[in-house]
């Protein structure tokens, strides 16, 4: 059977007021206290501190800006000397920067930080390139009184190396240590400027790419590898293949042991979470291919306790577990964005506007019949009295006080809807007077 749907004036406009606008006050302010709670859309802009001329950081730069901008958002890369200039940008709050890459080892957190770390994205191998014709220096006391060169001021380069170098009881008094890198080392080490070279990066930078392919030039071996890892627990050891480099050439002719520390991402706290989603992707496309040190998909990989002091960002540790946020699996970038922002406003759907409307037609029930109610309290009170001393009163004042809750009936502002409900106590005021005739007469 169709249900009939009752016509508005069926309704009493006063309660329907007096009952509604309370509640919609309520339902406006559960949507407005979710408001509050909206994140802000993600900036079409992210700026990114990579590193210097030819270095890693700056390919990888470039890659991350590809990616990101598939998805409407453009990378603006901001040069830097290297990892601890990085850093320094990350803490200084005048510096708009919203993720840089870091060096493990380089970054130690302070009180006040608020930074967090994407995961670790390649092994960033230390070559020690050093002239033919020192002969075969396998341990960097060796290279003792020589000309070493051990990268710019604010490079990760130069932090190792200082590290590397002062257990090794080498420093300024008793050696030249040279700020200098980058492609410029070839040409130094070529033209005899400089006896040796710290390098830290991947085969694919072009400084070491350079370095590896430049007459003249040979990478050291280090023996001590496996000790330095005990000193220093953010290292790793890693070892250079035979004919990794070049197998035709046979380069390297035998294994070269090397250190390696992990680079990582670091962002701020308050870096849009989407666009910290979209360079976790960016890490996977940049960084899970094979390569010489490390098998397809090892990288990225959740930060390895003792390289970065940094907590992993919760957008990270949900990637790790789950992959990418899953409504981009199925819906471009600014919609799954969007739904993702607009998802607190399902609380108070669910927790206030929902009960309203389950709660609204019974408390508008409720208060309609709440009138009807109280007069056959008054009419039962009196049926009481009535029956527990006739005599009390005369019929005729029996009556008049029957016929005062009647005149009050009759004036009850009460919907059509519940006229049945009026006029049955209506009967039953006439079966009171009939009571109180027959208490009375004896009728």
């Amino acid at each position: 059977m169709k249900r009939r749907h009752r016509p508005l004036r069926e309704y009493s406009l006063r309660d329907l007021l007096l009952v509604g606008l309370p509640l919609l006050f309520l339902v406006i302010a559960g949507f407005w206290l979710a408001s509050r709670f909206i994140r802000p859309a993600p900036p079409d802009t992210l700026t990114l501190s990579t590193g210097s001329e030819g270095g890693a950081y700056q390919r990888f730069g470039a890659i991350y800006k590809d990616v990101l901008a598939r998805y409407g958002v453009t990378v603006s890369e901001w040069p830097s000397a290297g990892s601890t200039e990085n850093l320094a940008r990350l803490r200084d709050p005048n510096e708009a920067i919203d993720a840089a890459f870091i060096q493990g080892g380089t970054a130690s957190i302070q009180e006040g930080d608020a930074l967090y770390s994407l995961g670790s994205l390649y092994y960033e191998p230390l070559w020690i390139f050093y002239r033919a014709e020192l002969g075969s220096p396998t341990r960097l006391i060796d290279l003792k009184g020589k000309r070493i060169a051990i990268g710019l001021p604010g490079s990760g380069t130069r932090h190792l190396a200082d590290q590397m170098l002062s257990v090794s009881q080498i420093d300024a008094t008793n050696t030249r240590l040279i700020e200098q890198g980058g492609l410029g080392l070839a040409e130094a080490l070529a033209n005899k400027r400089i006896d040796a070279a710290f390098v830290v990066g991947p085969t694919q930078s072009a400084t070491v790419w350079t370095l590896l392919h430049t007459p003249g030039v040979r990478l050291m071996n280090l023996v001590h590898a496996e000790a330095y890892t005990r000193q220093f627990p953010w290292l790793n050891k890693l070892v250079l293949p035979r004919g990794a480099i070049d197998l035709a050439a046979d380069q390297p002719p035998t294994e070269v042991a090397l250190l390696a520390p992990t680079a990582t991402l670091v962002v701020r706290a308050d870096t849009h979470p989407a666009l910290v989603d979209l360079l976790l992707q960016a890490m996977t496309e940049a960084h899970g291919g094979a390569g010489i040190f490390q098998r397809a998909g090892e990288f990225p990989r959740p930060t390895v306790a003792g390289s970065v002091d940094f907590p992993l960002s919760p957008e990270a540790e949900r990637f790790y577990k789950s992959g990418k946020p899953w409504l981009q699996r199925f819906l471009p970038f600014w919609a799954a964005t969007l739904i993702d922002r607009m998802v607190v406003m399902l609380i108070p759907l669910f927790a206030v506007l929902i009960p309203v409307l389950k709660f609204a037609p019974g408390l508008y029930n409720w208060r309609i019949k709440s009138r009807i109610y109280r007069r056959y309290g008054e009419l039962k009170f009196l049926e009481a009295e009535l029956e527990a001393d006739p005599t009390k009163l005369s019929r005729e004042e029996w009556m008049k006080r029957v016929d005062a809750i009647e005149r009050e009936v009759n004036h009850l502002a009460v919907p059509l809807a519940f006229s049945d409900m009026v006029y049955t106590l209506r009967v039953h005021l006439g079966l009171v007077r009939k009571a109180i005739d027959k208490a009375t007469t004896g009728a």
